[in-house]
């Protein structure tokens, strides 16, 4: 799962080219000769996709291996370049972080920026490295992983979590813990339950 480029926009209401606010990318995993023209290609894709995204909508625009999610909150526009791996509920989750930030930073001095890359703004480069991870913009996705490696744990059988090659029958034999009534019901549940076992 990879960000390529995170972008804020300025989308105009007339119909004209959106104004880039904001721009952090990274390039590296392309080659050396490519960078400069991937990076002219994010730009014009994302004006091209944040002018056709009508306000309050979310959208997300596939190209081969790749996804540009775009986010239009009442003019203010952020996109994310990203492939196609990086789930889409963090990836709208991480736009929705982008857009809080800026309007915190910057409030409404957006609406007057004529010109691209008008305000320096180191977070959307700290973002860009931040949210590689999905699970830092989407906290249950965070706790669905976490339950996932939980629920990997527990598919183990008793007897695997048992490392030293005592058996489960030998171990209620000798329990303290239990009673003659739980040690009866043990080996009358394992009795019936063995004469089911399909072989």
């Amino acid at each position: 799962m990879k960000i390529t480029a995170l972008m804020v926009l300025k989308c105009n209401p007339e119909g004209s080219d959106p104004v880039i606010l904001a721009n952090a990318s990274d390039v590296n995993h392309f080659g050396y000769f490519q960078r400069s023209s991937v990076k002219e290609f994010m730009v014009f894709v994302g004006r091209t996709v944040a002018k056709r995204n009508p306000p309050g909508q979310r959208q997300s625009v596939q190209h081969e291996e790749y996804k540009v999610h775009s986010y239009n909150r009442n003019g203010l526009c952020a996109l994310g370049f990203m492939d196609d791996h990086y789930p889409v509920r963090s990836a709208f989750s991480l736009l929705n972080q982008v857009l809080d930030e800026y309007l915190k930073n910057f409030g409404e001095s957006w609406k007057t920026v004529q010109s691209d890359n008008a305000q320096p703004w180191p977070y959307l480069n700290e973002a860009l490295v931040k949210f590689q991870d999905p699970a830092e913009a989407d906290k249950l996705f965070k706790i669905q992983r976490e339950l996932d490696e939980t629920k990997i744990i527990l598919h183990k059988t008793i007897d695997s979590v048992l490392e030293r090659g005592e058996k489960l029958d030998s171990l209620v034999e000798k329990s303290s813990d239990l009673s003659a009534a739980s040690q009866m019901f043990y080996k009358q549940a394992k009795k019936t339950n063995s004469c089911c076992t399909i072989l």
